[in-house]
């Protein structure tokens, strides 16, 4: 079994304060239309910065399991 993260923004919850974005190492966020996204070209590694620094828990590292087979 191997270790799967994804990066889950949920936009319904964003305001668009932009924190998230502005603590991102890889500058893989931007805001648009007021709400968070990924960018384009996003360089993500999935560190888990925006996810400590979102005030409304609206964008998290998802963890699961995949087996392969």
């Amino acid at each position: 079994m191997e270790q799967q993260k994804r990066l889950i923004i949920n936009t319904a919850w964003c305001k668009g304060c932009g924190i998230c974005a502005a603590f991102c190492p890889k500058e893989a966020l931007e805001i648009r239309n007021e709400k968070v996204r990924l960018k384009e070209d996003a360089q993500c590694v999935l560190c888990g910065a925006c996810e400590l620094r979102c005030p409304d828990y609206a964008i998290y590292i998802e963890k699961g399991t995949r087996e392969d087979g």
